[in-house]
């Protein structure tokens, strides 16, 4: 009985039409339908911030030099990556990602907690030249980074524009003093006590080793340095890391 039911929908197209727009209305009913009853589909996670400007600008380089293809950021919750990575990833970690940087492959390791895991000596040493510190590593090297002056005068307009896309990302005097920060932080003699009361736990000091000119590789170094060290997860228990 239920052969011949099936088969009769099957060779009629427009009653299989009927009941598909049926079934998928009803699956899209009970999953939109829950959203509506929460405040936010983002849970409230405590030290979440967004990038300070030399972070951002490093962050741009990333894109630019398409370091997404190879690297995610998106730790799954998965007992084998919590254990290689750390805690998995939380929504509220990418809430002022534009764009996000999850990524859908790793030929390299996820990047979600690389933050404070290697030294800026390291990080400049495998950015110059990868197989320096990693033999097997089949990355590129990026030794340009470090000869290349950053050009980011513009960065209180960046910080402005995602201000626009996101109300809760910038203040206005995080904007007003967008470049004097930028600079600070790179500076071995900066004004790091302004820098990280704006952005907390910001890494503050010289990044490429050259203290007399900023670069592009201070840039991004910063920004490696503070993926993942926002959130503190040592008020997780162990046993909560993985259902």
């Amino acid at each position: 009985m239920m052969y011949i039911r099936h088969k009769l929908v099957e060779v009629n197209v427009a009653l299989m039409t009927v009941l598909v727009l049926i079934t998928v209305s009803i699956g899209g009913i009970v999953e939109i339908m829950p959203l509506f009853t929460i405040e936010s589909t983002i849970e409230e996670v405590d030290g979440v911030r967004p990038y300070s400007p030399l972070e951002l600008a490093g962050r741009n380089i990333y894109i630019r030099e398409g370091c997404y293809n190879c690297h995610s950021q998106q730790i799954r919750p998965f007992r084998d990556e919590v254990e290689r990575y750390g805690h998995y990833s939380l929504a509220a970690e990418s809430k002022f990602d534009h764009p996000f940087q999850w990524g859908s492959k790793r030929t390299g390791p996820d990047l979600a907690r690389v933050g404070g895991k290697y030294s800026n000596d390291w990080q400049v040493a495998h950015l110059i030249d990868p197989r320096a510190v990693v033999p097997e590593s089949i990355m590129p090297g990026y030794p340009f980074l470090a000869e290349r002056e950053l050009k980011m005068d513009d960065v209180a307009d960046h910080l402005r524009t995602l201000q626009l896309i996101n109300s809760e990302s910038y203040t206005d005097e995080q904007i007003e003093f967008a470049l004097a920060d930028l600079k600070a932080q790179a500076d071995p003699d900066g004004d790091h006590e302004a820098v990280q009361a704006r952005y907390p736990k910001a890494v503050v000091g010289d990044f490429d080793g050259n203290p007399d000119k900023l670069t592009e590789m201070d840039a991004l170094v910063a920004y490696l340095q503070m993926l993942g060290t926002l959130v503190d997860f040592t008020q997780y228990k162990p046993e909560d890391l993985v259902q």
